[in-house]
């Protein structure tokens, strides 16, 4: 069995676990395998044991990896920078990166020449940190609101990268405050606003996230070992 194989199972086994102890069913959680700096035959290997859903940091990235194993969903976790938007249409299923009421501008009016529409998270900057992109939490609402006007995108809920810490447990009161926001704002019923998913939890983290409401957590180094550089 593949050293890929046995992390692969082992992060199934700590998802369903997590999900036994929220009293969740395991279908509400869906595992992102984050696959930036890997090849492609790593996704395709991943692939072959279910695994669907695959993260990418970067635009270029997405480019390549979808035109080279487009039987797989590609997810856009990174930083996603306005004049790139165009080449990411079409190809991810879902941006959880959207921070500024800019970029969100901007994949609408690239859907509308599509004629498609666009699933996007409104990313939090849930530790208020000057490193991270995002709104406060204070803001998002709002955002989500102006967001859920523009034509040729469809908001679904929340994303958050909570602070890279030790201990986990240092993160679950940002979890529980983000998953109480996205509660908050469902309840006001805004059209065009879902609020289904939370994208919250990585390889440090991802089983409080899961504890404290995660629909998708972000895995990368747990499943692929460590990067040449950076950590999701």
């Amino acid at each position: 069995m593949s050293e890929l194989r046995l992390n692969y199972d082992e992060v199934i086994r700590r998802i369903e676990d997590a999900c036994r102890r929220a009293g969740r069913p395991r279908e509400s959680v869906q595992l992102i395998a984050v696959s930036k700096t890997k090849p492609v035959e790593m996704i395709r290997e991943m692939a072959s044991f279910g695994q669907t859903e695959f993260g990418e940091n970067h635009v270029q990235e997405i480019e390549e990896k979808s035109q080279a194993f487009p039987g797989v969903h590609y997810h856009m976790i990174g930083h996603l920078q306005t004049n790139k938007v165009k080449k990411v249409l079409g190809k991810t299923v879902l941006i959880h990166s959207v921070d500024s009421l800019h970029l969100a501008e901007a994949i609408s009016k690239e859907a509308l020449k599509r004629n498609m529409v666009q699933d996007i998270l409104a990313e939090v900057n849930a530790g208020n940190e000057e490193s991270k992109y995002g709104f406060s939490f204070e803001e998002t609402e709002e955002a989500v609101r102006q967001m859920a006007l523009l034509p040729g995108i469809r908001v679904k809920g929340l994303m958050c990268v909570a602070p890279n810490t030790a201990d986990p447990e240092e993160n679950r009161p940002l979890f529980a405050k983000l998953f109480q926001l996205s509660v908050d704002i469902s309840s006001k019923k805004i059209d065009n606003v879902l609020m289904n998913e939370l994208s919250m939890g990585m390889t440090n983290d991802f089983e409080t996230a899961i504890e404290e409401g995660a629909t998708y957590v972000r895995i990368g180094t747990a499943l692929f070992g460590k990067r040449n550089y950076g950590s999701e």
